[in-house]
């Protein structure tokens, strides 16, 4: 019951992010596909990625939660801080994006919580920006709205499946036009930096006890 209502869950949020428009290719490189899609309540697109990558479910989940070092691939990232860890499975990190000039930086607190089935071994990580945990800063604009969800699927022969969908209205007095531009250009770079992360010594023998590769 309690793996029925967490699918529930993100099968409902998955439909919110998407809000129920059609996916059009916005780039293709590497094998990583971006996909962009207008959102009914938002001006601002939403974004897709879908690729899949050489690597294990532990693997790739010991680098997406390895806060501190998502400066390292993560585009536009400046600071990445680990906030609460929670257990193993779930934490709060802080995070401050780097936006060109003459526009403010962006920040904002997103909590992640990682559920693996037990029967198909999908991984699923749910990644909501949460209000209140860090006092907004002068001359940085807090995201208050932001929805991310990573699935994780055994492609076979150590490779996984990645579909990745993000929603984000960055606030503030940015333009919709100049965000939805370039929405695929940053999710792109960002995919390409994870392939070289995935390959460095520190995330070569993942021991994750939550997760069954």
């Amino acid at each position: 019951m309690y793996r029925a209502i967490i699918t529930l869950i993100l099968l409902l949020r998955i439909s919110i992010v998407s809000a129920q428009s059609e996916w059009k290719l916005k780039t293709e490189k590497d094998g990583i596909k971006v996909y962009v899609s207008t959102v009914s309540t938002s001006k601002f697109k939403a974004v897709k990625v879908d690729c899949e990558l050489n690597t294990n479910l532990s693997q790739l989940i010991m680098v997406l939660l390895d806060v501190k070092n998502c400066v390292e691939w993560l585009d536009h990232t400046k600071s990445c801080t680990l906030i609460k860890q929670v257990s193993p499975s779930e934490l709060y990190y802080y995070s401050e994006v780097s936006i060109p000039w003459p526009v403010q930086n962006r920040d904002f607190v997103a909590h992640l919580t990682v559920h693996q089935n037990a029967d198909t071994k999908v991984v699923t990580m749910d990644g909501p920006s949460v209000n209140g945990m860090v006092p907004v800063k002068d001359g940085i604009v807090r995201v208050r709205s932001s929805k991310s969800l990573w699935i994780l699927t055994p492609a076979g022969n150590n490779r996984v499946r990645v579909v990745y969908t993000l929603q984000v209205d960055p606030g503030g007095s940015v333009p919709a036009w100049l965000v939805n531009m370039l929405a695929g250009e940053s999710p792109l770079k960002s995919f390409q930096n994870l392939i070289v992360q995935l390959k460095k010594p520190a995330y070569q023998h993942p021991e994750l006890g939550f997760i069954k590769n």
